[in-house]
């Protein structure tokens, strides 16, 4: 029997193959940029998908001031006459010691005194002379209660949301679900204090199990250059440097085709390609020199007490301006002997006054300018702290303060945000919270909600979870809301 001729079609070379494949992928990225683009012109709330918010966000931006070590609520915005009274007392009725090393005293009345400030009246203890000028556009929340009081995991929550490290950043999500406004600019940039790092480093600055391009960028705030490497050297010629980025394109491209599918990959090319782009647009976002004598004495230039703080805070406007999503800066580095941060363990007045000379008149600043410039209406701004410090003192006649996370005090400012007001209460001593207690998960899905995302919706499928920022916690404090 004769069977008929079947016809086969050619089969396609694995380098044809490929090519038609990248051109696919080709396609997928041209999509992409068209929405990306598509959503910048029709604007926000529109739909939902990785680059639009859930619904109209009041922010556009993140800032977030980090300080690093414990501020004592109770000798900076958290005033307690209760404490005058009770000075020199046993503290009763409060349950077992929560400090961290277990070493009570004596109940201590605050080191310093306080006033009331601005129509809102707030009160700031003299240690804030500067940020004092500040309470009307401040949302005070003295009700935030943490669950660690050890300096490593509480600043991981604060960062993360969870105490074991490993979980992507606060920043990390923000540049995941919404993007940058910057091709040129990471969309999340970190600016550590020049004395030192936070406890945990870049743990608290990781994309954690996001994609690897979402995590922090940091700068290198103690030299005038801040991404190590970023330029090229003057002695290699621009032929030479034009060849090598040639010869590292083909051997990008072969590796992509012998590893098709490698998300880890792709995002280190897409750093890199971010890198090319910064070297043109990082020296000119982080030149001070360019800014007025006016706004440098603003923020406190040449005063040697700042430690150079005032440097990142300038940065930090520098950087909003032209688009990056999320600006971290850290107050403070881990540790240290003598202590480069807030944790006055030895004695509160003397390590809160050094500390508060390098924070107070920049981060004043930061806001005045900020608001002059008309960017506080669409900036979020985050003060906050690992936690607090305890109402009596570490040991019998101690000067100093152990750590304390069952109250304490943060603020927000700027878009979407009640000025002038204060949210939650201690009870008489600063010990427990009294009303509205606020967690870290609520903390950070208000965040969230003033961006326009909804911290149930942003998500990230890992190890047969839907990992989010907030856990399975979290709920908006409307009542700070403007």
């Amino acid at each position: 029997m004769n069977f008929p001729t079947i016809q086969r079609a050619p089969i396609l070379s694995r380098r044809h193959f490929l090519s038609n494949t990248a051109g696919g992928l080709g396609s997928i990225a041209l999509a992409w940029l068209l929405h990306r683009d598509q959503a910048r012109a029709i604007g926000p709330g529109v739909a939902s998908s990785a680059l639009l918010p859930d619904f109209a966000p009041k922010a556009k931006r993140v800032l977030q001031i980090f300080c690093c070590g414990g501020v004592s609520h109770l000798d900076t915005f958290d005033y307690k006459p209760e404490l005058e009274r009770l000075h020199g007392r046993t503290l009763e009725g409060k349950g077992e010691n929560i400090g961290f090393f277990g070493q009570p005293g004596k109940v201590m009345k605050s080191v310093y005194d306080f006033r009331q400030h601005g129509q809102s009246g707030g009160w700031v203890s003299s240690l804030f002379p500067h940020l004092a000028s500040c309470v009307d556009d401040v949302c005070f929340i003295h009700s935030m209660y943490a669950k660690s009081n050890n300096h490593t995991p509480a600043t991981f929550q604060m960062n993360s949301g969870f105490t074991l490290n490993g979980f992507p950043s606060m920043g990390a999500w923000l540049s995941y679900g919404l993007g940058t406004e910057n091709e040129n600019l990471p969309a999340f940039v970190v600016l550590p204090d020049p004395r030192g790092v936070a406890a945990g480093g870049s743990i608290n600055w990781t994309s954690g199990f996001l994609p690897a391009n979402h995590q922090g960028v940091p700068f290198r705030t103690s030299s005038r250059e801040p991404i190590v490497d970023l330029n090229t050297p003057a002695n290699i010629p621009t032929a030479a440097r034009a060849a090598d980025m040639d010869l590292l394109a083909s051997m990008n491209r072969e590796f992509a085709e012998a590893h098709p599918g490698d998300g880890a990959f792709a995002a280190r090319l897409r750093s890199y390609e971010l890198a090319a782009r910064m070297q043109s647009s990082i020296p000119e976002a982080t030149n001070l020199d360019s800014e007025s004598e006016a706004t440098k004495k603003l923020y406190g230039f040449g005063e040697e007490t700042n430690k150079g703080f005032s440097r990142n805070c300038l940065m930090a406007r520098r950087l909003l301006e032209r688009g990056v999503r999320f600006v971290q800066i850290f107050n403070g580095g881990a540790f240290g002997s003598p202590r480069i941060n807030w944790d006055g363990h030895e004695n509160l007045k003397e390590n809160h006054d050094t500390q508060a000379a390098t924070m107070d008149k920049p981060v004043a600043a930061l806001i005045h300018d900020l608001k002059q410039r008309g960017m506080l209406e669409d900036t979020l701004i985050i003060w906050s702290t690992e936690f607090g410090r305890s109402p009596s003192t570490q040991g019998i006649g101690s000067p100093g303060r152990d750590h304390h996370s069952t109250a304490f005090t943060c603020f927000l400012a700027g878009a979407g945000v009640k000025k002038g007001v204060h949210y939650g209460a201690s009870d008489e001593v600063g010990y427990f919270v009294g009303e509205n207690k606020v967690t870290i998960p609520d903390f950070h899905a208000t965040i969230l909600h003033l961006l326009g995302l909804d911290h149930q919706k942003l998500t990230f499928y890992h190890n047969g979870i839907n990992r989010r920022l907030t856990d399975v916690h979290g709920k908006v404090i409307e009542g700070v809301l403007a």
